[in-house]
C-alpha cells in the first residue's frame, strides 16, 4: 500500500474473495450458525485457494504478504455476509506468532497448515478475574524437568471446539511461587488436564464461546513460542494483528448492513416515493458509510504500519482502528434496522442476527473503554488512570 491506495494485487485479492464467498453468502452462513453447525465447508474452500494463507511465508506454503492482506480478506468475507470469527485468531495471531518467534521445527509443524486452512488454532489470554489487565494474568506455567506444567484457566476463548490446539498465555512462576514475565505456549486440545465448557452467548455464530481449564497440563519442551523472557513485547506481536483484523471484520460487517439498508431504501416506496429520497433516512446512511470509510483508512494505515515492522506506532494505529471500526459497526447496523422498521428484526432479512455481534465489536478483543484509556495515555500524555 502507499499513500493510502491499495495495491493492484490487493484489490485484485479482495475482488476475488468477494466472487468466491458470493457463492456462499449470509443465506449459508445464518443457517448454519443457527443450526448449531460450523462453516466448515467455506473454511476449508478458502484455505485451498490460499485466501487464508495469504500472510503466511512463501517458503511455507503461503502467500507471503502482510497482515494487510490477511485483513482484506477477513473483510470481503464479512461484507459477503460471511464473517468468520476464527480468521481473526487463527491464521491472524496464532500464525503470525509462530512465523515471527517460532524455532524452526514450530514453523514447519504449523505453518503449511496455517497455509492451507488445514490446521486452526485458537488464542487464551483472557481471564474471569483479570478482564483486560494483562499484569493480573493468574494461569502459570513452571518448569517441570525438561518439560512444562500448565495450570490454570480462561474465559471467553473462541472456538475450542474446532480447533486442533490452543495459544495460551501464561504466566512463569519460579521455584519460590513468584510469578515471572508472561510467555505463550501451544496446547493440545487432547492434552490430558485440559478441559473446556461451552458459554451460551446471544451472538449467532457459527463459532462458539468457551472457558477453559488446565489442570496441571503437561507439555513438552517445544511448546514455548518464542523467549521464556520476552513478555509482552512479544504478546503484542500477535494482539497488533487481532486488532487490526478485529477492525476488518466489523467493517465488513458495516458494509454489509449499509449495503442491504441503502438497497431497501432505495426500492421500498411509502406515498409514491422510495424513503431513500427522504433526508431523516438518506442522512443517517450517509454519516455511517462515512464513519466506514474512516474506520477502513485507519485500517489500512495500522495494516501497513505493522507489515512496515513499526510495531509501536502500528499498536497505537491497531487501536484506533479497532475503536473507530467498532464505534462505525454499531451505528451501522443500529440504522440498518431503522431504515427496515419491523422488517429489521425479522428473520427473513438477517439484520437482527447483526445486532449482538455489531455491538459485541465495541467490547472485544479490547473494550473501547481500555482502547480510550491507551490512546489519552499514549498518544496524548495524559497521567495514567488505572
Amino acid at each position: 500500500m502507499t499513500d493510502y491506495v491499495e495495491s493492484d494485487e490487493r484489490r485484485a485479492l479482495r475482488a476475488a474473495v468477494r466472487d468466491f464467498a458470493a457463492g456462499y453468502g449470509p443465506g449459508y452462513f445464518l443457517a448454519k450458525a443457527r443450526a448449531g453447525e460450523k462453516t466448515d465447508e467455506l473454511w476449508a474452500a478458502a484455505g485451498r485457494l490460499g485466501y487464508l494463507g495469504v500472510a503466511v511465508p512463501e517458503e511455507y506454503g503461503g502467500g507471503g504478504g502482510g497482515i494487510g492482506d490477511l485483513a482484506a480478506v477477513c473483510e470481503e468475507l464479512a461484507a459477503a455476509g460471511c464473517p468468520m470469527l476464527l480468521m481473526v485468531v487463527s491464521p491472524a495471531i496464532c500464525a503470525t506468532v509462530i512465523a515471527r518467534y517460532g524455532t524452526g521445527a514450530q514453523k514447519r509443524r504449523w505453518l503449511p497448515g496455517f497455509a492451507d486452512g488445514t490446521t486452526k488454532m485458537a488464542f487464551a489470554i483472557t481471564e474471569p478475574d483479570a478482564g483486560s489487565n494483562s499484569h493480573r494474568l493468574t494461569t502459570a506455567v513452571r518448569r517441570d524437568g525438561d518439560g512444562w506444567v500448565l495450570s490454570g484457566g480462561k474465559h471467553y476463548i473462541s472456538g475450542v471446539d474446532e480447533v486442533e490446539a490452543v495459544l495460551v498465555v501464561a504466566r512463569h512462576v519460579d521455584s519460590s511461587g513468584q510469578r515471572l514475565l508472561p510467555s505463550l505456549l501451544v496446547v493440545p486440545t487432547d492434552a490430558p488436564g485440559f478441559t473446556y465448557q461451552h458459554i451460551p452467548m446471544e451472538v449467532v455464530s457459527p463459532e462458539k464461546q468457551f472457558t477453559c481449564f488446565f489442570d496441571d497440563v503437561r507439555l513438552p519442551p517445544d511448546a514455548l513460542v518464542g523467549a521464556e523472557d520476552a513478555g509482552l513485547a512479544q504478546l503484542f506481536a500477535g494482539l497488533n494483528p487481532e486488532r487490526i483484523m478485529a477492525a476488518s471484520f466489523a467493517t465488513g460487517m458495516a458494509r454489509r448492513a449499509l449495503d442491504q439498508a441503502a438497497d431497501y431504501a432505495r426500492t421500498r416506496a411509502v406515498w409514491g416515493t422510495p424513503i431513500g429520497a427522504h433526508q431523516g433516512v438518506a442522512h443517517p446512511l450517509a454519516q455511517c458509510a462515512i464513519q466506514v470509510e474512516l474506520a477502513r483508512v485507519m485500517t489500512q494505515r495500522a495494516s501497513a504500519l505493522y507489515d512496515a515492522g513499526e510495531d509501536r506506532a502500528a499498536g497505537e494505529a491497531a487501536n484506533m482502528a479497532k475503536y473507530a471500526a467498532g464505534e462505525a459497526v454499531a451505528a451501522a447496523v443500529d440504522q440498518a434496522i431503522q431504515v427496515h422498521g419491523g422488517n429489521g428484526l425479522s428473520a427473513e432479512y438477517g439484520l437482527g442476527a447483526l445486532l449482538a455481534a455489531s455491538r459485541l465489536s465495541r467490547i472485544a478483543p479490547v473494550s473501547r473503554e481500555m482502547i480510550l484509556n491507551y490512546v489519552a495515555q499514549h498518544t496524548l500524555g495524559l497521567p495514567r488512570s488505572y
